[in-house]
C-alpha cells in the first residue's frame, strides 16, 4: 500500500471526507467534513476518485508530503504556491508524483484561507460513526482525531486506482474568491417581528459584516451592528432577547449569541438556544469555508424555491460568479406556513432553516412538556415511514427539524407531507415512553468550573453579572435564601432529558419534572472560550452536560462523570455497546453528591473502562401521569414560581440600571470591546 510522509504539517490540516458524518446530529455529532465543500469535491474529481473520498483539509499554509510510490494529486481552494520536487506547478489540475518525491503545498495569501488535497485513491484513515472527517473537539476521526503533526505516516488506500480518468478542472467551474463576499441566504427561521425588529433585518441585509480573528470551524465570528430586538427577554429560556428554548441548529445558520452574529460551520453544535435570522443556503455554504479575518461579508436574499443544487460541482452552479445573482428574497420572513394540531389545541409553524431544512414548532414560546410530546409523536411518524430524501431528525425542546436533500424531497413537498404527518398524529396527553432514573454523581462546585470562571473574567469579562460565582448568581436570580438552597434544589430534582447534543456528543438538555426546582438563570454574554468537559450548568430553565471541553455559556453548579464513550467500541460499564452516547431521550437524571477527589477517581474509572459511576432504573414517562402531579400541586407551584420570576424582574432591572442592556455600537456598526469580549460558539 502506498504510504505518504508528512514532512511538514502546516498550522491545521486534517484528514476530511464528504458529505461527513451524517445522522447523528440528534446526539450532538457535527457533520464536520471540508468547509469548503466545493474545492474539496472539485480535488478529488481532477484526480478521478468519487466526491466524497477521504482528502486533506490544510488552513493558513500547506503540507509538504513525501510519497514512497508514484501517485497522481490535485490541489485546490485558495490560491497557494505548489511544488513538485522544487517544480512550481499549477493548482485544479491532476499532477503527476513520482515515487520518493516531495509535493510542497506553501502558505495562504490575500483570497481564501482553506487548501485541498485530493490523492487518486483517497486517504486511508479508520471509519468513525460512518466516516473519515476528522472532528478534532470530539477527538475521533480521520488520523487518530487530530490534526496532522510532523513526522505522521498516512496511507494511500488505493492509490492510482481511482474510478475514473483524472481531468483538469475548468476555469467557469472554479469557485471564485474574494476580500468582499456575497453570502446567498434564505430569510429564516427566527426573522422578525417576532425576534428581531424589521430595522435589525435592514441593518442585517445592508451591513458589511467584517469577519473576527476568532474564527473557526465551529463558526466564523462576525463584528457588525447590535440589534435593537424585539423582545425585552428571553423568558424561561434566558434574560437576553437572543434566547429561545433549545432548538436544532442548521450549518450555514447565522446565530445570534447575545448580539454577536457567527455563522455556524460543519463543526458546530447541533442544538442551541439562541435565534438565527438567515441561513446561507446549501450551494454557498463553500464560501463560509474561505472567509479570512478581516473579509467583509454582505448576506444577499434568495427565494428558497430558486437555490442551486447543492450537488451540482461544474459550471451550472455558478460559483464562479462573484456575486450573488438574485431578483430579491423570500418576503415571509421564514415561516413556510402555519397550523393547529387535529385537536385545535396547539398551534403548529414551519419555519425554514436554509433549502435543506424545515423547523417545525409546536405551541408558544413556553416550557411545556406536552409540545416535547408531540415533536416526540412526530418524530416517530416520520421514523415509521422514512422517506426517500430524508437526513436527519433532531428534536428540540418544542420543536423538531428536519433535514433532507433538497434534491431528493424539495422543500414544498416535505411542507406538505409534514402537515399530512401532523394531521394523523394521536394526542399528546396519550403518550407514555421508556425511561430510566439515571443516578449520577455530582461535585458540587467543582474547581474545574472555578478555573473556567476565572478564565472567563481574566480573558473575557471581568464585571459579567454572573462574575465571581455561578451560584450566587444562581441564587440572586431565583430568590432564594442561601446558596444551600440552591444546592437542596438540585439535588432534590429529577431532571427529565429533552434534547441531546446541546454542547455537543450526547450533552443532555433537561428540565426538573417540579417546577419549583427550576431554577432559571441567563446564559453567559459573551460565551466562554473554555468550559471543561462534563461541566454541569443551568442556561434558561435548562440543565447540562457538557459532552466535551469547549466552548459554553451555562452557569455552573459542578462536574460529573463523562456521558460519552471516548472508548467506543471497546465496552465500557454502563454505556450501550451499540454507540458512545449515554443518556436518551426522556431518561430522568438525578444527582448523588461526591467530593472533587472522589469524582476525579470515578472519571479515571470510566476512562479505563471500569467502575460503577452511574446507576440505572427502567421506568416509564407518562404525561398524564404528570399532569396529574402538576394538577395536585398548582397552587404551590404558582406561589413559588411567582418569588422566582419577581426575584428575576429585579435582577433584570439591576441590569438596566448599570447598563448591561446598553447599545455599544458604534456609528461605524463594530461594539467597541468586540475584540476583547468575544469567543467561540457557545
Amino acid at each position: 500500500m502506498t504510504t505518504c510522509e508528512v514532512l511538514r504539517a502546516g498550522p491545521m490540516t486534517t484528514v476530511q471526507d464528504w458529505p461527513g458524518r451524517l445522522g447523528y446530529w440528534k446526539v450532538g455529532v457535527p457533520p464536520s467534513g471540508p468547509m469548503d465543500d466545493l474545492s474539496f469535491r472539485l480535488a478529488n474529481l481532477a484526480v478521478g476518485n468519487p466526491e466524497g473520498a477521504a482528502g486533506l483539509e490544510a488552513t493558513l499554509a500547506g503540507p509538504s508530503l513525501r510519497f514512497d510510490e508514484a501517485v497522481v494529486v490535485a490541489v485546490t481552494g485558495a490560491p497557494v504556491r505548489v511544488t513538485i520536487a522544487g517544480r512550481v506547478v499549477p493548482q485544479w489540475v491532476p499532477l503527476h508524483v513520482a515515487a520518493g518525491e516531495v509535493l510542497d503545498v506553501g502558505a495562504v495569501g490575500e483570497l481564501g484561507m482553506r487548501v485541498y488535497i485530493a490523492i487518486a485513491g483517497g486517504i486511508g484513515a479508520q471509519e468513525y460513526l460512518g466516516s473519515r472527517a476528522t472532528f478534532t473537539l470530539g477527538r475521533f476521526g480521520g488520523h487518530d482525531g487530530r490534526v496532522l503533526v510532523d513526522g505522521d505516516t498516512l496511507s494511500c488506500s488505493g492509490a492510482g486506482t481511482a474510478e475514473r480518468a483524472p481531468r483538469r478542472i475548468l476555469s467557469d467551474e472554479q469557485p471564485a474568491l474574494s476580500n468582499d463576499w456575497q453570502l446567498a441566504v434564505t430569510m429564516g427561521p427566527h426573522g422578525a417581528p417576532e425576534f428581531f425588529t424589521d430595522t435589525d433585518i435592514d441593518d442585517l441585509l445592508g451591513t458589511a459584516y467584517e469577519v473576527h480573528f476568532n474564527s473557526d470551524r465551529t463558526g466564523i465570528r462576525l463584528i457588525g451592528p447590535q440589534p435593537r430586538w424585539a423582545r425585552a427577554d428571553g423568558g424561561e429560556a434566558g434574560l437576553h432577547p437572543s434566547n429561545i428554548h433549545d432548538t436544532a441548529y442548521s450549518v450555514g445558520a447565522l446565530d445570534f449569541t447575545g448580539d454577536t452574529p457567527i455563522l455556524l460551520g460543519p463543526d458546530g453544535p447541533s442544538l442551541g438556544g439562541f435565534v438565527c435570522p438567515v441561513t446561507v443556503v446549501s450551494a454557498q455554504r463553500w464560501k463560509i469555508g474561505q472567509l479570512k479575518p478581516g473579509d467583509t461579508v454582505r448576506f444577499v436574499p434568495v427565494r428558497s424555491a430558486h437555490t442551486a443544487s447543492p450537488a451540482t460541482t461544474g459550471a451550472g452552479r455558478r460559483a464562479h460568479f462573484v456575486d450573488v445573482l438574485s431578483p430579491g428574497g423570500d418576503e415571509d420572513a421564514g415561516v413556510l406556513s402555519t397550523g393547529r394540531t387535529r385537536d385545535g389545541d396547539t398551534s403548529v409553524t414551519y419555519r425554514r432553516s436554509g433549502d435543506d431544512n424545515i423547523l417545525v414548532e409546536y405551541g408558544d414560546m413556553t416550557l411545556d412538556l406536552a409540545l416535547r410530546a408531540r415533536v416526540h409523536a412526530l418524530a416517530e411518524r416520520i421514523e415509521a415511514e422514512k422517506p426517500s430524501g430524508l437526513l436527519d431528525l433532531t428534536p428540540g425542546i418544542r420543536s423538531l427539524q428536519v433535514k433532507v436533500n433538497p434534491d431528493v424531497l424539495p422543500q414544498h413537498k416535505l411542507l406538505d407531507w409534514l402537515a399530512e404527518c401532523e394531521s394523523q398524529l394521536p394526542a399528546a396527553d396519550d403518550l407514555v415512553v421508556p425511561s430510566r432514573i439515571v443516578e449520577l454523581p455530582l461535585s458540587w462546585d467543582d474547581p474545574a468550573t472555578r478555573e473556567a470562571i476565572e478564565r472567563y473574567m481574566l480573558g473575557v469579562r471581568s464585571d459579567a453579572p454572573w462574575c465571581p460565582w455561578n451560584i450566587e448568581f444562581i441564587r440572586r436570580m431565583n430568590g432564594l435564601g442561601s446558596v444551600d438552597a440552591v444546592y437542596r434544589t438540585v439535588f432534590d430534582a429529577s431532571y427529565l432529558v429533552l434534547g441531546l447534543g446541546d454542547v455537543y456528543l450526547g450533552a443532555p438538555v433537561a428540565v426538573p419534572l417540579d417546577p419549583r426546582h427550576r431554577l432559571v438563570t441567563t446564559k453567559y454574554n459573551p460565551a466562554r472560550t473554555w468550559t471543561p468537559e462534563n461541566a454541569v450548568g443551568i442556561g434558561g430553565a435548562y440543565l447540562c452536560v457538557y459532552g466535551m471541553e469547549g466552548p459554553g455559556g451555562y452557569q455552573f453548579v459542578g462536574r460529573t462523570t463523562q456521558v460519552w464513550n471516548h472508548r467506543h467500541p471497546l465496552p465500557t460499564p454502563g454505556f450501550d455497546p451499540q454507540h458512545p452516547w449515554l443518556l436518551r431521550f426522556f431518561d430522568q437524571i438525578r444527582w448523588y453528591p461526591v467530593g472533587a477527589d472522589e469524582l476525579l477517581d470515578m472519571r479515571a474509572d470510566v476512562a479505563a473502562g471500569r467502575g460503577d459511576a452511574m446507576r440505572f432504573t427502567d421506568t416509564t414517562f407518562s404525561l398524564a401521569e404528570h399532569q396529574r402531579f402538576l394538577d395536585a400541586n398548582a397552587n404551590d407551584i404558582a406561589a413559588q414560581r411567582m418569588l422566582m420570576e419577581q426575584a428575576r424582574a429585579e435582577e433584570r432591572q439591576r441590569w438596566s440600571l448599570q447598563g448591561e442592556f446598553a447599545d455599544s455600537t458604534t456609528e461605524s456598526g463594530a461594539a467597541p470591546d468586540a475584540a476583547d469580549r468575544e469567543e467561540k460558539v457557545a
